[in-house]
């Protein structure tokens, strides 16, 4: 919860800065890609609002799966697939971020993590399997 009010905060504090400057600033949207949870807010009409995801909840896990049949699942969908199905489920990605694959930090996450990192240009990439074929995502995708 604590990113969440963080992006409040920011989001508060630009809106607050731009209007005391009479700057009509729009709409304002904050995005905190967290670890474990990320969360999206927005400031417009004067106040910050986080926006609900499809299940209602103001904050999201950073999970991504991919079913047998190939589905992408995202945020809780995702994150309830990590016991059947944990080579396919991606999370904790964000300490991937900005590392070289050979850095400790990433060849200690490696052992801990159930799916598969490799390296791609001494980047970590992470490796899922797609309807039968190996796919390599960056990070940052």
């Amino acid at each position: 919860m604590k990113f969440c009010y963080a992006i409040t905060v920011a989001l508060a504090a630009l809106a607050g800065k731009a209007m005391a400057q009479d700057d009509p600033l729009g709409t304002v949207i904050g995005i905190d890609l967290g670890t474990t949870y990320s969360c999206v807010g927005v400031f417009q009409n004067g106040r910050v609002e986080i926006i609900p995801n499809d299940q209602g909840n103001r904050i999201t896990p950073s999970y991504v799966s991919w079913d047998p049949a190939g589905e992408r699942l995202i945020g809780d969908a995702a994150k309830n697939q990590a016991t059947v199905n944990p080579e396919q489920t991606v999370f904790d990605v964000k300490r991937l971020i900005g590392r070289k694959y050979g850095d400790k930090t990433v060849q200690a996450d490696k052992k801990l993590l159930p799916f598969k990192i490799i390296s791609k240009d001494d980047k970590p990439f992470v490796q899922v399997e797609v309807k039968g074929d190996l796919k390599a995502f960056a990070p940052e995708e």
